[in-house]
């Protein structure tokens, strides 16, 4: 079992915008070309556009036995650093104005909360991680305890 084990699906919300887009698309076909040509397109725009929302919310924020990972990205966790949790106001300034063009970030606009997780690997040249978390205390503590774990391992 993984000390902090997250998913970032997309807010139910958003899937009207598939539904949306399909509705407009057929429309703007069916006037045009029939049924022949509005299904078969429709179809394909429903199938697209919530294929693309689905891949955006399978965003996965965990801590592993040998790493952290932040979507398809791993950290190994001798390499964490200071955990610093951000709440909205603080995860909008780091990702907007203060924002360091090499950071690493996993960011959901949706998720309004983060982690700045430094990264202590001197050949890495990303200075710091930057998170979307629903839960940042939570994933700091994990975090901090298991990189405390692998450092004192090692």
């Amino acid at each position: 079992m993984r000390p902090y084990d997250e998913r970032h699906r997309v807010p139910l919300g958003w899937w009207l915008i598939p539904a949306g887009a399909s509705v407009s698309v057929w429309l703007a076909v069916q006037h045009v070309y029939g049924p022949r040509v509005s299904i078969p397109v429709t179809a394909a725009v429903l199938v697209l556009s919530a294929g693309g929302l689905h891949a955006y919310g399978r965003a996965v924020v965990a801590v592993e036995d040998d790493a952290f990972r932040a979507g398809r990205a791993r950290l190994p966790l001798w390499a964490v650093g200071t955990v610093e949790p951000l709440d909205a106001d603080q995860a909008h300034r780091a990702r907007g104005p203060q924002a360091d063009p090499r950071a690493f970030m996993l960011v959901r606009g949706y998720v309004g909360s983060m982690v700045r997780v430094v990264v202590e690997d001197p050949v890495d040249p990303v200075p710091y991680w930057l998170v979307s978390t629903r839960h940042p205390d939570r994933l700091t503590a994990a975090l901090q305890a298991a990189g405390d774990a692998a450092r004192s391992s090692s």
